[in-house]
């Protein structure tokens, strides 16, 4: 990505209000992307999030010889995925580019891992800075031949495909990302694969992946997965909203003094909804309304009202339900009254930044007290918010924090490299503006 410096001004705003019809998950979307490239026949996919993030995903699909189109209008086009499954995925002529996307790094390197070809898959510095080791260990230990830059496994990463085997792993952290890698490893593996998780990580790998035919079980912690003895079932669907989206914009309806607004088909997956329970637990006026589902996936609208919030204690099982939604309650923290701690949260240390300080060093420009921990951080609430120059760590979901941040601080608030909220969220800023009244 582009070195681009784009500065967004936010100011106050006397209410919100309005409805958001949300873009779709992009951590189904990924997913969707994935298997229907495995599966026989053709898939539309509706509402798929067309951020960077996911276009890397479909780009490397389509370098490996996935036949992948557009059906529709540009704001609300459905993905068209004619599976390779008679065929195969083909040996890449370049490197992958999996852009600023972890996702798509650690699931295609899980795929790949299987695949009778030599690949490489790199991305961009920031990409490149994030350590790869849990993925590699857990695929070696499978059979898999693949290397990074270091001790710690920088990208890019070189994956010379094999037969593979299955394994029995406890995963020593709760990681959707790692664990679907080694899912789709051990679709084409030789015996089942046995993941045993420390606490459950989002499921959309096993959702879609039951949805789609496979032989898969999963209770608590454990997840079990047969390999594939015929192709994947291709499998439409339209994608529910995506609740890391949603955030923002419950944690702006709860903190600003006069708000109402509906989030429309958000996604409510039990293994995403740690927001909404934090929300809850600090006394945000929160419903659930219109419950239903699509494709194996819970989906329903929240209304989010002006709120008095209270500062509260997370650590532990929920994290790993909220640990993209940190960054966004953290703020949420500073307008509560009393004390927040988050714990249990390290891994935001090695995330598109350093969450744990930018957040800290961002939101304390605006006048904030946050005491930053090495899993966490501690924020003490109902300071005042003035505005101040901030910049995003060209961090997508810091991005977003901050222009929340904008909407009660006093005064003006510019962000720099506010154009990376489009890596995980196209339309943010248009829905943001259209939210003032």
């Amino acid at each position: 990505m582009a070195k681009q410096d784009e500065i967004r001004k936010v100011k106050p705003c006397p209410r919100l209000e309005g409805e958001i019809i949300l873009s779709g998950d992009k951590s189904i979307s990924h997913r969707a992307a994935i298997l229907n490239s495995l599966a026989r026949g053709k898939a539309e996919i509706s509402n798929f999030a067309w951020g960077r993030d996911c276009l890397a995903t479909v780009h490397c699909l389509k370098a490996m010889g996935v036949k992948i189109g557009r059906k529709g209008s540009r704001d609300s086009a459905s993905l068209l995925v004619s599976g390779a499954a008679q065929d195969g995925l083909k040996e890449p002529a370049d490197v992958l580019n999996a852009g600023n996307s972890a996702t798509t790094m650690r699931l295609l390197g899980g795929l790949l891992s299987s695949q009778p070809f030599l690949s490489i898959i790199s991305g961009d510095a920031s990409l490149r800075s994030r350590p790869m080791r849990r993925l590699i260990e857990p695929l070696r230990s499978m059979g898999a031949e693949i290397w990074g830059r270091g001790e710690d496994s920088f990208a890019p990463l070189v994956i010379r495909g094999r037969k593979l085997h299955g394994i029995d792993l406890s995963l020593p952290t709760p990681s959707a990302q790692i664990k679907s890698a080694i899912l789709l490893a051990g679709l084409f593996a030789q015996g089942d694969t046995v993941l045993h998780q420390p606490v459950p990580s989002r499921d959309h790998t096993e959702r879609m992946l039951k949805q789609m035919g496979v032989r898969l079980e999963n209770s608590g912690n454990l997840v079990s997965l047969t390999p594939l003895s015929s192709p994947l079932t291709s499998l439409s669907l339209h994608v529910p909203g995506d609740i890391s989206s949603a955030a923002y914009f419950l944690v702006a309806g709860a903190i600003h003094s006069n708000a109402r607004i509906v989030i429309k088909d958000c996604g409510i997956n039990p293994t995403r909804t740690g927001i909404i329970d934090a929300l809850a637990a600090m006394g945000a006026k929160l419903k659930i309304e219109n419950e239903r589902w699509e494709a194996g996936e819970p989906l329903a609208d929240i209304v989010i009202q002006s709120s008095e919030l209270t500062g509260i204690e997370l650590g532990g099982d929920v994290i790993p339900r909220l640990i993209d939604e940190v960054p966004v309650l953290a703020l949420a923290g500073c307008v509560a009254r009393g004390k927040t701690v988050i714990r249990d949260a390290a891994e935001l240390r090695v995330k598109e930044s350093d969450r744990i300080a930018t957040v800290s060093s961002e939101l304390s420009k605006l006048g904030a007290e946050i005491e930053p921990l090495p899993d966490g951080m501690v924020i003490y609430g109902g300071r005042p918010l003035s505005g101040a120059e901030l910049d995003s760590h060209f961090d997508h979901r810091l991005a977003m924090t901050l222009a929340i941040a904008g909407l009660v601080a006093r005064g003006e608030t510019s962000i720099r490299h506010a154009q990376v909220a489009q890596i995980s969220y196209l339309g943010f800023w248009q829905d943001l503006f259209s939210l003032q009244a």
